[in-house]
């Protein structure tokens, strides 16, 4: 697999990092996209803004002049901003949608040439919060709503040659931030999720072993979108 080239949006931080790094340690070639460089690591970032076409198209044009191939794409940049309904302005959706659903489509329309030639595959990074919410955040939900839909449309029209499949992550420590006990006792599997958690499945994903696998979601939130929740 040393010649195998992915490339990972977000990539300069948090989940995105992580799948950065957990591909290059199987032996990708990774090329990271972010809107910020982030601190040196294992892949060769390039900085672009993946909701713009002419950013993309340049991107791709890049990985082809350099890479020569493509095998793996990982669409996991995104953004949240959370207001009231009645106070979200339309630009603020549209930069919402922009970042987090229309970036998808963009990549997968401009490298499907590249995956084609090698049988890749893509993976999109949607939520939880595409089947649950907290509230004032309309914009975000129906962005990873969307990425989950998005997801099996690219699978029937990409396949055979180019496998897509969703990760929808719950609740994923990505700041180093101070968890509690009862953070942790409020899921199913004892513990709040890492990026390592995301990072293996979507090794997985873009593996051999996943051959037979397609249009499909997988839920990473340590059981929490399955468990019934009662006030006492």
């Amino acid at each position: 697999m040393t010649d195998r080239v992915a490339l990972v949006t977000g990539a300069a931080r948090g989940i995105g990092r992580g799948i950065v790094e957990r591909l290059a340690r199987d032996g990708f070639r990774v090329v990271g996209v972010d809107v910020e460089v982030g601190p040196p690591g294992p892949a060769r970032m390039v900085r672009a803004d993946v909701g713009d076409p002419a950013a993309v198209a340049a991107l791709i044009a890049g990985i082809e002049a350099e890479e020569g191939r493509l095998d793996a794409v990982i669409s996991n940049a995104g953004i949240m901003r959370r207001s009231p309904p009645e106070e979200l302005a339309p630009e603020t959706w549209d930069l919402v949608i922009r970042t987090n659903l229309t970036a998808a489509f963009l990549l997968a329309r401009a490298t499907a040439p590249l995956l084609r030639r090698q049988g890749g595959s893509i993976v999109t990074i949607a939520s939880t919060r595409a089947h649950q919410s907290e509230p004032e955040t309309e914009a975000y939900a129906a962005s990873k709503g969307g990425l989950v839909a998005l997801t099996h449309a690219l699978a029937m029209s990409l396949g055979p040659a180019i496998r897509v499949n969703c990760v929808s992550p719950g609740w994923i420590a990505t700041k180093g931030e101070a968890l509690r006990p009862e953070d942790h006792a409020q899921h199913p599997a004892g513990r709040v999720g890492t990026v390592e958690d995301v990072a293996g499945l979507v090794a997985w994903l873009v593996g051999p072993e996943a051959g037979f696998v397609t249009g499909a979601e997988f839920v990473v939130d340590g059981g929490m979108t399955r468990k019934m929740i009662y006030v006492e």
